[in-house]
C-alpha cells in the first residue's frame, strides 16, 4: 500500500464520473459535456436538471413535461409543516433544511428502491420539495404565514415567489435561474463527496442529501456567500469597503468570497457570469453604488493578495437585490445544488464501491496495560 498522503485529499482522484469536470487550465466546468457557463447563458435550469438526471439536454417537450411532473409533486405533508413550526426561532436554516429533507424520507414510498428509476422520481420529488422547505422552514422560523407554491408560474419564479411573496419581473427571474445553474454542479466539493460516500453504504437519496446540507452548512463550504454580504453592508461605501478589507488583511483574517480550493491561480467562471448579472439588476434597481462596491473589493483582493473572486463573492450581491433574506443564502445554494447532489448518488448506486481510505496514523505504540 502507498504510503503518500495528501492533507484534505487534495488533488486525490477518489472517483470516475461523467458528470462533471473542473478543467482549470481551460477555465470551463464542464457538465455532461457542456460549457456550464454557456449552458446558462443559453437553457433555463429545468434544462441542465433534464441534463444532468438523463445526461442529455431534454427538448422543449422534455423541459416541460419535466416541469408538469414537478409541479405535480409540490406541497409538503401537513406533518413536515408541523414539524418545522416546532422548530425553536433560533435554529439555523440549514438545520432546518437538513430536518426536513431527513423527515420527508419517511414519505417517500420508493425509499428503499435504489433503481435509476426510483431515484430519478425521488429526484424530481427533492427538486419540488427542497425550495418550499426553504421558504416554509424560513417562515416559519420568522413566525410569518406559509406561502403556498403557484402552478401558473415557471419553476424558478415560484422559487423565487415563495421567498419574497412577490412574483419576480423577468429580469429577477432570468438572473435567479442563471444563478441556480451555476450552483447546480462542481464535480467534487466537499458536500457532493460526503454525498458519495454515504451513498456508497447503499444509503438513500434522502440520507445522502442530508448528509450534504450537513457539510454544506459549514463556513468553509457554504456560508460564503452570507459572509460576503454582510461585509459589504458593514462597509457601505467604497471607501468602507476598502478599510474594512485592508483591516482584515492586517490582522490576517479570511476575507470570504476570494480564493478557491481548485480555481487557485485564475478566476472562477461562475464569478464573472455573476459579476455581469449584478450589473444589470443593480442599473435596473438603481444600485450601481454596490457594483462598484464589489469591484472596489476585487480590485483590492487582486492587488494585495492576488486572489479573485469566487462565485459567492457575485452571487451575495445578486441574492440582496433579488431580495432573498441573507439567511437564506446558503439555503439557496443547496436547492439548486440538490439536482448535482441527486446525479451523483445515483451515479455512485449504479457503478458502486465502498468508500474505505486509510490514514496517517501518528499516535503512539507498543503501550501496555
Amino acid at each position: 500500500m502507498s504510503s503518500s498522503y495528501y492533507p484534505g485529499l487534495e488533488n486525490v482522484i477518489a472517483s470516475e464520473t461523467a458528470i462533471s469536470y473542473l478543467d482549470v487550465e481551460k477555465e470551463e466546468i464542464v457538465v455532461r459535456g457542456y460549457d456550464l457557463i454557456e449552458l446558462a447563458q443559453n437553457v433555463t435550469y429545468l434544462d441542465v436538471a433534464g441534463l444532468l438526471l438523463e445526461g442529455s439536454l431534454p427538448d422543449a417537450d422534455e423541459r416541460n413535461k419535466l416541469e408538469e411532473r414537478i409541479k405535480w409533486e409540490y406541497g409538503l405533508p401537513q406533518n413536515i409543516c408541523s414539524i418545522l413550526r416546532l422548530l425553536p426561532k433560533k435554529t439555523d436554516l440549514m438545520d432546518v433544511l437538513r430536518t426536513g429533507i431527513s423527515a420527508l424520507a419517511s414519505y417517500d414510498e420508493e425509499l428503499e428502491d435504489r433503481s435509476k428509476e426510483a431515484n430519478t422520481r425521488k429526484a424530481i420529488r427533492l427538486l419540488a420539495k427542497v425550495p418550499q422547505l426553504l421558504a416554509n422552514g424560513y417562515q416559519a422560523i420568522t413566525e410569518q404565514a406559509f406561502v403556498e407554491p403557484r402552478d401558473d408560474l415557471s419553476y424558478t419564479a415560484n422559487f423565487l415567489y415563495m421567498i419574497t411573496g412577490q412574483v419576480p419581473s423577468k429580469m429577477e427571474e432570468t438572473i435567479f435561474d442563471q444563478s441556480l445553474i451555476v450552483y447546480s454542479e462542481h464535480e467534487m466539493p466537499n458536500s457532493t463527496f460526503a454525498a458519495r460516500v454515504i451513498a456508497s453504504t447503499q444509503s438513500d437519496l434522502y440520507g445522502a442529501l442530508t448528509g450534504a446540507v450537513a457539510s454544506l452548512k459549514g463556513n468553509l463550504h457554504g456560508g460564503a456567500n452570507e459572509a460576503v454580504m454582510e461585509m459589504l453592508l458593514e462597509a457601505g461605501s467604497d471607501e468602507g469597503l476598502e478599510t474594512l478589507m485592508l483591516s482584515k488583511l492586517a490582522r490576517k483574517e479570511r476575507i470570504m468570497g476570494f480564493g478557491h480550493r481548485v480555481y487557485m491561480k485564475k478566476a472562477d467562471p461562475r464569478a464573472l457570469l455573476m459579476k455581469d448579472a449584478l450589473d444589470a439588476l443593480a442599473l435596473e434597481k438603481n444600485r450601481s453604488d454596490l457594483y462598484t462596491m464589489c469591484v472596489v473589493g476585487e480590485e483590492l483582493m487582486k492587488r494585495e493578495k492576488n486572489l479573485h473572486p469566487n462565485l459567492d463573492y457575485y452571487a451575495a450581491p445578486v441574492y440582496y437585490l433579488l431580495g432573498i433574506p441573507i439567511d437564506l443564502f446558503t439555503p439557496v445554494f443547496l436547492a439548486a445544488r440538490t439536482i448535482g447532489v441527486s446525479s451523483h448518488v445515483m451515479e455512485q448506486h449504479a457503478h458502486n464501491r465502498l468508500f474505505r481510505p486509510r490514514v496517517h496514523y501518528t499516535g503512539p505504540r507498543n503501550l501496555h496495560p
